[in-house]
C-alpha cells in the first residue's frame, strides 16, 4: 500500500480503538490491546471431527441468523416461506455437548428485490451447510450451542463506533440486514481457509474448499451490494470500516509476540471505505475495497480458532500456556460445542 493509503488506515484503527476503550463494553473486556494482554495460540492438535464441529457451530450461527431474516423462524423450524424457497427445514441431530437455544432475530421488512433476494438464497445455502456437515459427522457433531442474536449485533456496532450503534440491530431494514450480514461472511472465508491446512483427509479437504469458495460468494455479494448503496464510503461502507478494524482488533488479540503497533500496520481485514480512489468516467465513479485479501499477492486472509473465537466472542478466547479463558460471550454465550480437546 502507498504510504498516504497507509496513513489514513492507521488513523481509522487507531480512531476506533479509541472509541472501543471508552465504550467500557463489559463483553468486549477481553480484548488485548496492551503487549501484556498478548497471549499464544493455544498449541492444540485438532483432528478432522474438531474442525468440521468448528465450522458446524459457525454455521449454526449463520443460516440462523439468514433464516430469520429472511423466513422469520429458525432452522428448525417449517414454514411456508422456507418450503417455497426450497429451504431445509433441519432436523438438529447433533448430540455432543449442550444443546441451547436462538435467542433475537427476526424477519426483516425487505424493500429492496436484491436485499431480500440475497437473504433468501444465502438462508437456503447456509442451511444446506449445516445439513451436510451434520450428516457427514454423524454421531460425532455436536449439538447446535446457545446463540444470541439479539444483543450481540447492538454489542459489537457500538464498540465499532458506529452511529447509534447501542441500539442496533440487523433486522430493522434493507440497510442494517446488509450490515449485520458482513459482520459474518468475511470471517466465515478467513476460518475456512485456516482450517484448510489442519484437514488431514482430502474428501474433507475438498468439502471445506467448496464451502469456504461459497462464503467467498456470499461476502462479495454483500460487499457489493453495500458498495451499490454507498460507492463513495460516506454512510454503511463506512461502518464497514469500523467493523473490519474492530475484527483485525480482536482477531489479533490472541496472537504471541503481536504488539498492537504490528497489527495496526498488518491488518488482517479490510472494510469497502478504505482508500477509495476515482476512476476515469466521471466524478461519481468509485473503485472501494470489494475483496478482502492481502493487497500485495491478494490472497484471502486465513484465521486460527483462536482468532475466530476472539471475534465471535468479543475476545474471550484469549489463550496462553499458563492460563485459559474460555471462549464464551457474543454470539455464542454458552461457548462452542466442541469434543474433548475444546476449541481454543
Amino acid at each position: 500500500m502507498a504510504n498516504q493509503e497507509t496513513q489514513v488506515l492507521d488513523e481509522i484503527i487507531v480512531s476506533s480503538r479509541r472509541k472501543m476503550l471508552t465504550l467500557g463494553v463489559a463483553s468486549l473486556a477481553g480484548l488485548a490491546v496492551g503487549a501484556s494482554a498478548i497471549r499464544a495460540n493455544a498449541a492444540t492438535a485438532y483432528s478432522d471431527s474438531d474442525i468440521l464441529n468448528f465450522a458446524l457451530n459457525l454455521e449454526y450461527l449463520e443460516a440462523n441468523f439468514y433464516y430469520l431474516a429472511a423466513f422469520g423462524t429458525t432452522i428448525d423450524v417449517a414454514n411456508t416461506a422456507s418450503m417455497n424457497a426450497k429451504a431445509l427445514t433441519i432436523t438438529l441431530s447433533g448430540t455432543v455437548g449442550t444443546a441451547g437455544t436462538v435467542t433475537g432475530g427476526s424477519k426483516v421488512p425487505f424493500t429492496t428485490i436484491p436485499a431480500a433476494s440475497y437473504a433468501t438464497e444465502t438462508a437456503v445455502e447456509e442451511g444446506k451447510h449445516v445439513q451436510y456437515l451434520l450428516t457427514a459427522l454423524g454421531s460425532s457433531a455436536v449439538a447446535q450451542p446457545a446463540i444470541n442474536l439479539s444483543t450481540s449485533f447492538a454489542t459489537l456496532a457500538a464498540a465499532a463506533g458506529i452511529p447509534n450503534g447501542a441500539s442496533f440491530t440487523p433486522y430493522d431494514n434493507d440497510n442494517d440486514f446488509l450490515v449485520g450480514a458482513y459482520i459474518f461472511e468475511d470471517v466465515g472465508v478467513t476460518a475456512y481457509h485456516g482450517a484448510a491446512s489442519l484437514l488431514t483427509m482430502s474428501a474433507n479437504l475438498m468439502a471445506a474448499t467448496g464451502i469456504l469458495a461459497v462464503e467467498a460468494y456470499h461476502a462479495g455479494l454483500i460487499r457489493t451490494a453495500i458498495n451499490a448503496i454507498d460507492p463513495t464510503g460516506t454512510s454503511i461502507a463506512e461502518y464497514t470500516n469500523m467493523i473490519s478494524t474492530l475484527r483485525a482488533s480482536l482477531s489479533q488479540a490472541g496472537l504471541l509476540g503481536v504488539a498492537p503497533s504490528a497489527y495496526d500496520s498488518n491488518p488482517d481485514d479490510y472494510g469497502l471505505a478504505n482508500t477509495p480512489v476515482s476512476l476515469a468516467g466521471g466524478p461519481n465513479v468509485t473503485a472501494t475495497r470489494i475483496t478482502d485479501a492481502d493487497p500485495t499477492n491478494v490472497i484471502a486472509f486465513a484465521r486460527n480458532t483462536t482468532q475466530v473465537l476472539n471475534i465471535v466472542t468479543g475476545g474471550g478466547a484469549v489463550s496462553g500456556t499458563t492460563e485459559t479463558k474460555p471462549a464464551i460471550g457474543l454470539f455464542f454465550p454458552a461457548g462452542m460445542n466442541a469434543g474433548p480437546n475444546g476449541f481454543k
